[in-house]
């Protein structure tokens, strides 16, 4: 199959990568604005510099392709502006190019960004989409159309839409590059409120297959909507507590008040001194978990990583590569982000 992915360059590209060109009749095309690191590429994959806004650019990009995942997709710290224009533009034009181009199977990377900050638990695909923020509100416009495209008179695509949580794994660095810093370096890592709550995460290797499973399995049971995540996770206190004891060092959870942490990292993201945006410190809190049934079920998914053996694989894979890590503002995660007023807050942890 030939296979284009859209956002290439980031971490999940990247897997996917890995995982399929060249085995079993695969060979991947990488799509993104940015090229990937050196060495990232596996060979003969092919990369293309192009932005999924440019209609023609893209268009000419995906001749000749079989299917497409469409990952592309700008974070919340971009302007509004771009996060619209990417994450409803961009997912229009793909769309509309596997239409024209005769491209019947698509896998969008959507989010569990669109449930915002339910009150009940687990969610269900069923459950209320309620966006926060741009990039909640773009995620859900996104969905929206992938499900127009399914309609016989728009093309009648299949289009699986897979709404991951957060997912980390090797490469994967933003937000929790800072947490294996201050891991490495035996710090109290704060966690906002008590850290009794529980928090799913995702390991990217059990991402890409469900992505596998949403180009290869039947039209009839890929074309639908599922929620992705680690099937064994326990509260935040308990799994990076489980990260603090494998580093060793003296690193330990400690509870903040989060009636206060919250609104001082708000302001701290306000006048630019903090990597942190709402979606990360304004759920950081709460419980967010939800049920992977009907993957499992209709797709034949099963997670292989809990969040513990999610946390360590990536922060072992950390410790190998720190040297070599490049960082910079927080608008990718295949960097570390400058942690801003959070250096000077770990000096004192």
């Amino acid at each position: 199959m030939k296979l284009a992915v859209t956002g290439g360059a980031g971490g999940f590209g990247y897997h996917l990568a890995h995982q399929l060109d060249g085995k079993d009749d695969w060979s991947v095309r990488l799509l993104d604005i940015e090229e990937p690191p050196p060495g990232d590429l596996v060979q003969p994959a092919d990369f293309r510099k192009v932005d999924v806004r440019d209609r023609e650019g893209l268009r000419a990009a995906l001749e000749g392709m079989d299917a497409v995942v469409h990952g592309a997709a700008a974070l919340p710290l971009y302007p509004r502006e771009q996060i619209v224009s990417t994450n409803v533009d961009g997912t229009r034009n793909v769309l509309e190019a596997c239409r024209d181009l005769g491209i019947q199977r698509v896998v969008h990377i959507s989010s569990t960004a669109v449930y915002g900050v339910p009150k009940k638990h687990p969610i269900f695909e069923t459950d209320p989409m309620v966006g926060v923020g741009a990039y909640g509100e773009t995620k859900i416009e996104a969905e929206r159309l992938c499900e127009r495209f399914r309609q016989p008179e728009n093309g009648g695509l299949t289009v699986c839409v897979l709404r991951p949580k957060t997912f980390i794994g090797t490469g994967r660095l933003g937000v929790f590059q800072i947490l294996y810093d201050w891991v490495e370096c035996g710090k109290r890592i704060p966690a906002i409120g008590n850290g009794n709550n529980r928090y799913q995460l995702l390991e990217v290797q059990d991402l890409v297959q469900a992505a596998v499973l949403g180009l290869t399995a039947p039209a009839d049971a890929a074309n639908d909507v599922f929620n992705i995540g680690a099937e064994r996770f326990g509260t935040v206190r308990e799994d990076m507590g489980a990260l603090c004891e494998h580093a060793g060092n003296g690193a330990r959870v400690i509870g903040t008040p989060a009636w206060l942490v919250k609104p001082c990292l708000a302001l701290a993201e306000a006048l630019k001194i903090s990597p942190l945006y709402k979606w990360v410190y304004g759920t950081a809190d709460k419980d967010s978990f939800v049920s992977i049934d009907r993957a499992k079920s209709v797709l034949g998914w099963k997670p292989e990583f809990s969040n513990q053996e999610a946390l360590i694989h990536a922060y072992d894979w950390y410790m190998e590569n720190k040297d070599n890590i490049p960082t910079g503002s927080g608008i990718t995660h295949r960097i570390g982000w400058d942690q801003g007023i959070l250096k000077l807050l770990k000096k004192f942890s």
